[in-house]
């Protein structure tokens, strides 16, 4: 049973709209009026600015961290419950209760569960993400790579446990899966570009 509540609880974590409540409390608009419609740490910046978005940010990994730390304590030495946990709080995020189940991509959310699982392969990702956004400007091409490359990384460099590394194959698909719009506007050369102004959107 105490599985079952870390799972519930993870997900519940997960849920919590971040980027939602740090916009209202900057009195910005609600970043999902604003590219590309969720509540993420880029939208955050585009509707509230630099700060908002890098608070959204620091409090998206944070709540990844915690569910899986907290799971990964309670039944350790099972992989198999904070790997479940590490999908749970992604899938909070993306499917929130309190949001009728319309949310972000997850994508913070899962560098902070992972960090508490793998945090070395993770690391390589980042690397990924970091190199394509300076190079590219967008976020959302990042993202997909690195969430892509996540599972290579996690098999080269740690050969997890079965249950680790399939719920890192299903982390990458739903990634990937979530930016299914932005890859037909990459396509199409409409995709928005990450802005390096520091000030919030006017």
């Amino acid at each position: 049973m105490q599985p079952l509540i870390l799972l519930a609880a993870s997900y519940l974590l997960g849920a919590i709209p971040f980027g939602l409540l740090v916009s209202k409390l900057k009195g910005a608009p609600d970043p999902r009026a604003v590219g590309s419609g969720n509540i993420g740490a880029t939208n955050v910046v585009r509707a509230a600015g630099w700060a908002a978005g890098l608070a959204t940010l620091a409090l998206d990994i944070a709540k990844g961290y915690v569910a899986v730390w907290i799971t990964a304590r309670l039944t350790a030495p099972d992989p198999l419950w904070p790997a479940a946990a590490a999908l749970a709080v992604m899938l909070g995020h993306i499917f929130p209760v309190f949001l009728r189940f319309r949310g972000g991509k997850a994508v913070a959310t899962a560098v902070g569960a992972y960090f508490a699982l793998a945090p070395i392969p993770l690391t390589g990702s980042l690397i990924v993400f970091a190199a394509t956004v300076a190079w590219s400007r967008y976020v959302s091409l990042g993202s997909i790579l690195a969430a892509s490359s996540f599972p290579l990384f996690l098999w080269w460099t740690v050969h997890p446990p079965a249950a680790v590394l399939a719920a890192a194959v299903l982390s990458a698909l739903l990634i990937v899966w979530r930016h299914a719009a932005n890859v037909g506007r990459l396509r199409a050369g409409t995709e928005s570009r990450l802005r390096l102004h520091l000030g919030a959107r006017k």
